[in-house]
This record gives structure tokens, sequence and C-alpha cells, in this order.
């Protein structure tokens, strides 16, 4: 027996783990790195610096991320569809899985090949103080964006997780980005200013290309995680373990025995819920549709993003589930 959810379903609201979109976060970032690569363009045309350019190309790309961010997420607000009759949501996922590539091509590898070309040909740098000037305003504008995303993300995340374990759990992949690639940012801007230091110091411009090469390692590192983690998020994973346990806590709240359940994330902020329950020999069929019906309401009640809910009826085996099957449902 299932029931049509996507009708009647709350909307959203946030619970369960943290599903914030991180829009304020985004559009600081957006505004910050946009203005920071009319600088660092600026600064590598007059000091002819490789990490300058490279740095330039990372804001760039970090401002086409966060545009990235902004169309999944409008677009992950679509009504479903015959063809999509669970929506849109993991649109959100998609477009978050291209900023990792994006991050990877244009912004690591482009990096990591200037470096290279640094190292073959070495300059002297013209004017240092412009880069040294663009790179410590950057800076205080990147710790700017970093706060924001911090502060967003304090304000989903559990208490008892790190920020680490936020980017790892989090099923709305817009703050995980952020967060990312602020930090990258930030640890990009050190390497290019240490590097534009030591070539001022020394004259030998391979100082500037070292610097240029560190970054797009760390851009590929960034990279590399973002894409991980938005995978496992694009081949679907379950609610939390804390929304599971929640759930079979409404279930069984009401004399329910739960059998075994699935869940899966169909968007960051929308919830399959798919459970087989016991019911007894002599119970009539309007009995268990009112169980039911009860069942749905209490699930909803306790995690709000459970949009769609399909329990099915059935008899208890005395072999009992299987044991994939039992492990699967943590326990409250």
């Amino acid at each position: 027996m299932s029931t049509d959810a996507a009708k009647d379903a709350a909307p959203a609201d946030g619970h369960g783990g943290g599903h914030g979109d991180g829009s304020t976060a985004i559009l600081a970032a957006l505004g910050a790195n946009l203005g920071i690569a009319v600088a660092k363009f600026v600064a590598f045309l007059v000091t002819g610096a490789s990490s300058m350019l490279a740095e330039a190309i990372h804001s760039v790309a970090d401002s086409g991320n966060q545009v990235l961010l902004l169309v999944g997420g409008r677009r992950a607000q679509r009504e479903a569809t015959r063809q999509h009759q669970f929506g849109f949501g993991r649109d959100r996922y998609i477009y978050s899985f291209i900023v990792a590539i994006v991050l990877f091509s244009v912004g690591g590898l482009f990096a990591v090949y200037e470096g290279v070309h640094k190292l073959q040909h070495p300059e002297a740098l013209s004017s240092p103080i412009w880069a040294i000037g663009v790179l410590v305003i950057a800076l205080g504008l990147e710790g700017f964006s970093l706060r924001t995303a911090v502060r967003e993300t304090a304000a989903v995340k559990s208490p008892d997780d790190s920020y680490w374990a936020f980017i790892r759990h989090a099923r709305a992949p817009e703050l995980p980005v952020v967060l990312l690639e602020d930090t990258a940012a930030l640890l990009g801007l050190v390497f290019a200013l240490v590097g534009v230091g030591l070539t001022v110091l020394t004259g030998n411009g391979v100082f500037d290309g070292l610097g240029t090469i560190a970054i797009g390692l760390l851009l590929i590192v960034v990279a590399v995680i973002l894409g991980m983690e938005t995978k496992s998020l694009l081949v679907g994973e379950a609610a939390t373990p804390e929304d599971q346990r929640k759930i079979v806590a409404a279930l069984e709240d009401g004399g329910m025995s739960l059998i075994h359940m699935r869940t899966l994330h169909l968007g960051p902020e929308e919830l399959l819920v798919a459970a087989k329950i016991a019911v007894e020999h002599d119970d009539t069929a309007a009995t268990v549709a009112r169980a039911i019906d009860d069942a749905e309401v209490r699930i909803r009640t306790a995690v709000p993003i459970a949009r769609v809910i399909y329990l099915e009826p059935d008899l208890r085996r005395e072999t009992g589930p299987a044991p994939s099957e039992a492990s699967a449902v943590p326990r409250p």
C-alpha cells in the first residue's frame, strides 16, 4: 500500500542533517571571486607572475562554479513531470559534479601547466608590489566569503560534527562545495604570496613557478574530493542514521512491527521511504489501511523531508528478515 506524498506532504524545512541550500554563502563567494578575478588579471598583466595568472583563472573558475550551483538549485525546483515523476531534486547533485570537473580541469590542470611552463622559462617579476597588494586584498575578501560559509554551515550542521564530517555526510551539496572552494582559495593565495615573495627576495622566477604548481595540485585534490562526494550523492544515498532511527521510532510508536526498510534521497530536501511492515493474519484491510495512514503522518512529523512514502503490509516469516535487511536499519 502506498501514498502519493508529493501531493500532501508538508514543505521541506531543512530537517534531517542540515539541508540548507547555502544561497547566502554562494552569493558572497560569487561577489568576492568576481572582484578578485579582475584584480588578479590586472596584477598579472602588470607583473607577469604566473601564480597571479593561475589565481586569476582559479577565481574565474570559482565564479563560474557559483553560477552553476545557483542554476542547479533553480532547476531542482521544477515540478515533477510524467517523465520525471520524482521531480528534479538531483539536479543539484549534477551541477555540483560539474563544479568538480571545472575545478579540476580549468583550475587545477591549467595551474600545473602554467607552473611547469614557468619552471622551464623562469622570469623575474616586474612591479611585484602590485601582485603582493592584490594577494593581500584577496586574502581579506576570501576570508569574508569563507566566514559567511562557516556561519551558514554552523547553523545547519550537528554540534557534534566537525566541518570535515559535515562535508562528508551532508546531503545538500552547496555548502560543502563552497567550504572546500573557499578553503582552497585561501590556501592558494598563501601559496601565491609565498611564491611571489620568494621570487622578489631571490630574483629567481622558479619560486613563482613552484607556487603556481602548488596551487594547481591543491585544486586537483579539492576537485577529486568534491567529485567523490558528489558521485556518492548521484548514485543515491540513504537517509542519515539519525533520520532512519526517527522513522523506525515513528513506525513502532504506533505499534507497528518493522520487517525491513529502505530510504533514498531524491534530492537534498526530499526523501523516499519504503518499508515492509508486519500485520496480523486476521487484520482487516480497513484496519491495515488506517494504521498505514497514521504511520505516514507520524513519519512526516518526525522527518518532514520524508515526502514519498511506500508502506507494504506483509506477514512476518518465522525465519525473520535476511541479515542484510535487518542490519540496514539503525535502531533507536
